[in-house]
This record gives C-alpha cells, structure tokens and sequence, in this order.
C-alpha cells in the first residue's frame, strides 16, 4: 500500500462521540499519512459523499464510518470513484444500513466494509484496524492506547450505560464546538485524562440539562397504546434527549419516548428497559434509523402542539407494527 495515500474520513457528526471516536481511531492509524475528516448529519451525508470528486481516486482512501446514504445517485458516484481507482471502506452498525444493503441498495464495490450491530462503528473500526495491523505486522501503540475511549463511546452510543463516565463524556461531547472536541478526543491518553476543555464543558452541561429538563416537563404528554400495552411520552427539548428519557424512564412502564429537539430540529427515541418496541425499526418508518433501544427521525410538525403531533404520528405507526 503506498504510503503517500491520501486518507479521507467520513463519519458521522457534528458531535456524536462514536462519529468522533471513528475519526481518532482512523487518525492514531493513518499517523504521518495526509489525511482529513469530515463529519456530516444524516441530512448531509449524501450532499457531503456527492460533492466528494478527487482528481486523483487512485491516490486516495475514503472511508465512511458510523453513517449510511439513502440516495442511489450517492451509490452511483461512490460506485465510480472505485472504478477509477478510489479504495473505499464503510463500517457501520446501524439496524437501517444493515437493513437497506440485505435489500440490495448501498451498493457500492467496496474495498472492505464492516456492517455489524454486535458494537458500536468506533469499536467495530478500531477491531478491524487492530486486525490489519497485526496482520501486516505493524506496531501502532498509538491506536491501542485508544482501546478505553472506544470501549465508552461504544457503551454510550448503545445505551448500555455500564461503563463509569461514559455518559459523561459523551455529554461533554455534545457542548463543544466540533473541532474542539475532535481536538480533545485526539490528545487523549490510555487513561482517559480529561483536558480542561472537557472539563468546562461538561459544567456548561449542567447548566443546559436544567433548561431543557424544564422544556420537557412542561410541554410533556403521555398517550396510551392499549392494543399493544404501551406508553407513549412525547415532549420537546434542547439537545440530551437521551438523559430526558433516562430519568423519565422510572416513571413508567412499556414506554417510547419521542422527543423532539430544538436544535436538531430531529427526533430522538429512547425506551424503558422493559419496552421491547425496535426503535431503529420505528424510526426507519420515518425515514430515519439508529439503534434498537435509541433512534432518531425527522417528523414534520406545524410548531405549535408538537408534542401531541409527534405522539399521534407515533402511535399510529407502532398501531401498524411498523417496528416488527
């Protein structure tokens, strides 16, 4: 493999700490290799992988981690960069992504993919570039001191919340500029030492989770689902949708959360432990996806009463089993 190849990391953004975490990965094992990242939303992807057209594919890698395309005009331009010569790599873990390639779309002359829901994208990467070092006996320490920070953002970014911190750090995340919190992740060592960056940011967080806890408390409205023995909660927030539902969720029983959230004007599900209800699944029927216990959509909505015309858009689709 030339080592002058340009390596160019897609992942998924602005400030998702598994989207984050992929592009440190791929930078502790591109080191002194020219190489870029570009993180984009799942708004943007297919703008951002469109607009992506080296003079020189052969001389290139890209590689999309954390995030899926939806149009076949993404599938035909990715299609023939490969064709000139551009090695491209994807690695995702997304219920939709896995979904949509089984029905034959995302249909790209991939060099090497990785799509798996067993682990997060970051650790899915960080295996699979573990692997390939091994296997051509390189030796990055750099890349295995990463180990801890990818073990969190592969419990966060699931929902598992068992490891300490890792909640934490994913909010810190998510009160940083990008680039700052790119930055953060990238200087870190194998004990996780905190930078004073993230320390102030996640003091900055207490003081945002107060504001939209009391978003979501006064605009919260709960709906019942008889026929299936669900809840659905549904209410407005700003950003941390997932510590909305977190403390919701000892509230009640059987239930979806659907929150909608002022700044990505997106929303975010979560459920009980005890709900079984595919969130990916639920989310894919609007055109979104994510994980089975945390998705996210785009649901149209007038701007007044948002929350009881998310709940009865969410009602309805589970009514139809669209989840199953």
């Amino acid at each position: 493999m030339p080592e002058s190849r340009r390596v160019t990391v897609v992942s998924h953004g602005p400030n998702c700490l598994d989207g984050l975490t992929c592009a440190v990965v791929a930078a502790r094992y591109f080191g002194g290799r020219r190489y870029e990242p570009i993180f984009a939303s799942n708004r943007e992807i297919d703008d951002v992988l469109r607009a992506y057209d080296p003079s020189h594919p052969y001389d290139e890698e890209l590689w999309i981690t954390d995030i899926s395309w939806r149009d076949s005009s993404t599938d035909l331009h990715l299609d023939s960069l490969a064709a000139r010569g551009l090695h491209v790599y994807w690695v995702d873990h997304h219920r939709t992504a896995i979904d949509r390639r089984a029905e034959g779309k995302l249909n790209v002359r991939f060099t090497g993919f990785v799509l798996d829901d067993s682990y997060s994208a970051c650790r899915l990467l960080f295996n699979y570039l573990r692997t390939r070092a091994a296997e051509r006996g390189e030796s990055k320490p750099e890349l295995l001191a990463l180990e801890k920070l990818v073990l969190l953002a592969d419990d966060v970014d699931r929902w598992i919340l068992a490891v300490p911190g890792s909640r934490e750090l994913g909010l810190a995340m998510r009160a940083m500029p990008q680039q700052e919190a790119y930055r953060a992740l990238l200087a870190m060592d194998a004990d996780l030492t905190y930078a004073p960056a993230i320390e102030n940011a996640l003091r900055r967080v207490q003081e945002e989770l107060k504001r939209t806890f009391a978003l979501a408390d006064e605009t919260r409205l709960v709906s019942e689902l008889p026929s299936r023995g669900l809840t659905v909660v549904a209410a407005e927030c700003v950003d941390y949708a997932g510590e909305v539902a977190d403390r919701w969720s000892k509230s009640f029983e059987r239930a979806v959360f659907a929150l909608y959230d002022h700044r990505s004007a997106g929303i975010s599900f979560r459920r009980t432990p005890d709900c079984t209800v595919d969130l990916s699944r639920l989310a894919g029927g609007f055109g979104g996806g994510g994980h089975p216990a945390a998705a996210g959509c785009q649901i149209a909505t007038t701007g007044t009463n948002r929350a009881s015309e998310i709940a009865r858009r969410v009602i309805e689709a589970l009514a139809r089993g669209v989840d199953e």
